[in-house]
């Protein structure tokens, strides 16, 4: 069976869930741009308000930094680091107030053992040798015709694709947790929770859109294997 006829699987299924995620990321950039010009009453930075949450839920351990870039924003577990962008950290905005709330929420996620995150950090370790394992494999084992080494990678990149599916909740937990405490705290009013829950909504899309596109190439990978069984 010719190669091109593999590829139509990946114009069906990948490249529409690639369209999908690109759409997803121009939403977030320009969601967030839009409520970034968007300054909370309070006049808090949100590095402050994270170090608010942090202490309240008994966190004070955990460091804020700055770190360079736009919305590279993220809690490092194994440091005991909530990293906050150029763009979020110093900002008064109701925007970069979301996203580090997010971030104090996966803090806190850990500190009280989230259950989908233990399920995350178990399945992690199969999931990196998928992501660097599962293609040569598939590959190889198309190349040899040998099953045994396609199935072997289609399994490590299942790996892949259950770690993503387990990242939903915790991304969409964090979210809840950090709009909760927004309101509950008084450090945005309801017009300004608006802002935030958009740009924290978009965000999650685009773990949607990611989890679509792997899900979409283990499909596509499935379909392979099972007509080169055929054939």
């Amino acid at each position: 069976m010719p190669f091109f006829y593999y590829d139509s699987y990946y114009l069906i299924l990948v490249v529409p869930a690639m369209l999908i995620a690109a759409f997803a990321q121009f939403k977030v950039q320009s969601t967030f741009k839009k409520f970034a010009s968007v300054m909370s009453r309070q006049g808090r930075t949100a590095a402050d308000v994270t170090r608010q949450i942090l202490n309240e839920n008994g966190l004070s351990h955990i460091a804020i930094e700055r770190v360079s870039g736009n919305l590279t924003d993220h809690f490092d577990p194994r440091s005991n680091v909530i990293r906050l962008s150029d763009s979020v950290y110093g900002s008064t905005s109701v925007a970069s107030i979301g996203v580090a709330a997010h971030e104090a929420g996966h803090a806190v996620q850990h500190a009280t053992g989230y259950t989908p995150i233990r399920l995350r950090n178990a399945v992690l370790p199969v999931a990196n040798l998928g992501s660097t394992l599962a293609m040569p494999a598939i590959l190889l084992g198309l190349i040899m015709s040998f099953e045994p080494l396609v199935t072997t990678g289609i399994l490590l990149f299942s790996a892949l694709v259950l770690f993503q599916l387990v990242t939903l909740p915790v991304e969409f937990n964090a979210s809840r947790r950090a709009l909760v405490t927004l309101k509950e705290k008084h450090i945005l009013d309801e017009s300004e929770l608006t802002g935030s829950k958009k740009v924290l909504s978009a965000a999650a899309m685009t773990y949607v859109a990611a989890t679509l596109v792997s899900a979409m190439q283990l499909l596509r990978l499935v379909l392979i294997s099972n007509n080169r069984r055929r054939d």
